[in-house]
């Protein structure tokens, strides 16, 4: 995978320890673009240390209403186990301290051990990259985009939303499902299933039965919906 100046063909491109940004209700996927507003000075200085070393960051989210108990560390927030490396693709500081930065996904990675990093405040693990994320071949071609735009139209006007249907038709399959799984307001628990999903195609029917799931509970005919 070719992100910025970089190419990422093997794991072994890839760092063995990597920072991590925990933010809940947050995706990112391989091959797709998330901005990030940073202002908590741990993070920056997550970022500034990024910024001077391979520009890589994980992003994952915390688990669900976990915490664990640390030697000498009290309410440590638990992760969840699988996460997406992003290399920081643009960056700008504002003048009040703030950086707005752009990370672009590579692949997802596997948590294991924590590594201690003195008086830094922020997260590194040791990690284990998806390869199949960086070689897999292209399935795009089994997506039902058919059903895809179906259950997006009726989440959009189930909700009285508006879409650029021209950018969407547009669109290839992958950045169709990875933008709407991206960019779904859907809650953290959802998010990380898509995350987790094994391949594109698994990522589009979860992110279609999610969304029927939500549109039966709120306004029960899906039937009459999707038609």
């Amino acid at each position: 995978m070719q992100v910025g100046n970089a190419r990422y063909l093997r794991p072994q491109d890839l760092p063995e320890t990597l920072s991590v940004f925990p933010l809940t209700g947050v995706l990112l996927l391989p091959g797709s673009q998330l901005p990030l507003n940073i202002f908590e000075p741990r993070y920056l200085s997550m970022f500034d240390d990024a910024l001077a070393g391979n520009r890589l960051i994980g992003m994952i989210q915390p688990s669900f209403g976990e915490i664990r108990e640390e030697p000498g560390q009290a309410h440590v927030q638990a992760l969840c186990q699988v996460g997406c490396v992003g290399r920081i693709t643009s960056f700008a500081e504002m003048e009040d301290g703030r950086y707005i930065v752009s990370l672009t996904g590579i692949c997802r990675f596997r948590l294991f051990d924590e590594v201690p990093l003195a008086k830094k405040g922020y997260r590194c693990f040791k990690i284990a990259p998806f390869a199949t994320d960086l070689t897999g071949p292209d399935d795009e071609a089994q997506v039902d985009r058919d059903a895809l735009l179906a259950a997006f139209k009726a989440y959009l006007d189930a909700n009285k939303l508006e879409a650029d249907w021209e950018s969407v038709e547009r669109a290839s399959n992958l950045t169709l499902v990875n933008s709407m799984a991206m960019m779904s307001p859907y809650g953290p628990a959802e998010k990380q299933a898509l995350l987790e999903a094994p391949d594109l195609k698994t990522r589009a029917e979860t992110l279609i039965a999610i969304t029927e799931i939500v549109l039966a509970r709120s306004f029960g005919d899906i039937e009459t919906m999707l038609q």
